[in-house]
């Protein structure tokens, strides 16, 4: 696909922050014509768009402008976008972000996923698929900030809903957002086959088909830090999808 069709179609929910103000956006690549374009195609759907050009100025502007969600390239012309990634955690900073990569190799993109990034598309992308994975993640990052206070137990994993801790036989485990997400969902579904299909539409609601292979990713590197050095708990069912069920 390519990256430069037209601006998406209207959708019919608009989204604005909780006080109804604009959703602020902060988009980071050094090609001044891509994020022109990613601008246009967001101030269509009301939002505030900042952008940068370089990793430093992005941290800046995250600083200044406080988005609700960033953009960001992970090649830049002087911190890349998992430098700038970490510095923003380190900083105590949660946005989400929704990575840029002209990479296609898996561990580039795992790498990505692994520093603390919420998604990724990998150019050539379509605005409209840009737009409707950030509509996912701001709506995910609203729901998880209005989650009710609840803990999950599923042997001995833990999932507390309300301060987000995850506990493996009292061990904590660190997940992003998104591993959050499809963590609490397949611990809601205990001993339950949920599909990719599933899967998409639960944790990242995408708006149109969503790709398999972030399901894929994603799964692999919950397994990295749930399963790592014990009874695994998280399955594939070949064919199916995935069930999580107690050792």
């Amino acid at each position: 696909m390519s990256m430069y069709p037209a601006a998406s179609e209207p959708v019919t929910t608009k989204l604005t922050r909780a006080d109804g103000t604009p959703i602020r956006v902060l988009a980071v690549d050094d090609e001044a014509s891509l994020t022109d374009l990613i601008k246009m195609a967001l101030r269509y759907e009301g939002w505030e768009v900042q952008t940068a050009a370089t990793g430093h100025e992005a941290l800046s502007q995250a600083r200044e402008f406080r988005p609700d969600v960033i953009v960001l390239d992970i090649m830049l012309p002087d911190l890349d976008g998992m430098s700038v990634l970490h510095r923003l955690r380190a900083d105590g900073d949660d946005v989400p972000v929704l990575f840029l990569t002209a990479k296609d190799a898996l561990d580039d993109r795992i790498a990505g996923l692994t520093a603390g990034g919420d998604d990724y598309v990998t150019k050539p992308f379509s605005l409209e698929e840009v737009v409707a994975r950030l509509r996912s993640l701001i709506r995910r990052a609203a729901q998880s900030a209005l989650a009710s206070d609840s803990i999950i137990t599923v042997g001995d994993l833990v999932i507390d809903e309300d301060s987000y801790e995850v506990t493996r036989g009292d061990e904590p485990i660190e997940l992003t957002a998104t591993e959050f997400e499809l963590l609490r969902y397949l611990m809601r579904n205990p001993r339950r086959v949920l599909s990719k299909p599933q899967i998409l539409d639960r944790v990242w609601s995408y708006e149109f088909g969503g790709k398999a292979s972030v399901v894929e990713l994603y799964i692999s590197y919950l397994r990295k830090k749930i399963d790592a050095g014990r009874e695994p708990m998280i399955h594939t069912v070949r064919g199916a999808g995935y069930m999580l069920k107690a050792v």
